[in-house]
C-alpha cells in the first residue's frame, strides 16, 4: 500500500523533497543576505530566489522527472517559472511586510509555502513534460 502511493506519488514527494532543500538553501540565503548584510529585503529576495531555482531545477531534471532532452530550453521554462514564483513571492513579501507590517522572516516562510504549488503544477506539466523521444 505504501509503496503504490509512492509510485502514485512520487513526482510530488520529490519535488517536495528537492523544494525543501532548494528552499531551505533559498530561505538561508535570504536570510544572511537581509540580517548579517542588510541587504534591502527585495533585492536579498532575488539573490535566493535564482540560487534556489537553479538548485531545483539540477535535481529535479537529473532525479525528479529525469527528462534530459532540450537542457537549455527546459531551463529557460523553468527559470520563467522560477521568475513568475519570483514575482509572486516579491508581492507576498511586500505585502507582508510593507502593508501588514509582518517580520521579514516570518514573511518569506510565508511566500516559500504559497509559491511552491503554484510552481509545481507549472513545472510538471510544462518544464518537464516528456516529449515523444528522449533521452
Amino acid at each position: 500500500m505504501l509503496k503504490r502511493l509512492y509510485q502514485k506519488f512520487r513526482n510530488l514527494i520529490l519535488y517536495g523533497i528537492f523544494g525543501s532543500i532548494s528552499a531551505g538553501l533559498d530561505f538561508g540565503i535570504y536570510t544572511l543576505l537581509v540580517q548579517v548584510a542588510g541587504i534591502q529585503y527585495l533585492v536579498a529576495n532575488c539573490i535566493s530566489v535564482l540560487a534556489g531555482i537553479t538548485t531545483s531545477f539540477l535535481l529535479n531534471r537529473n532525479f525528479n522527472f529525469k527528462i534530459k532532452d532540450k537542457t537549455p530550453q527546459r531551463f529557460s521554462i523553468f527559470l520563467v517559472v522560477g521568475l513568475c514564483g519570483l514575482l509572486l513571492s516579491n508581492l507576498i513579501l511586500y505585502l507582508c511586510i510593507d502593508q501588514f507590517h509582518m517580520h521579514k522572516i516570518v514573511s518569506k516562510i510565508l511566500s516559500i509555502v504559497l509559491v511552491v504549488f503554484f510552481q509545481f503544477v507549472l513545472n510538471k506539466y510544462v518544464t518537464f513534460k516528456p516529449t515523444k523521444t528522449h533521452e
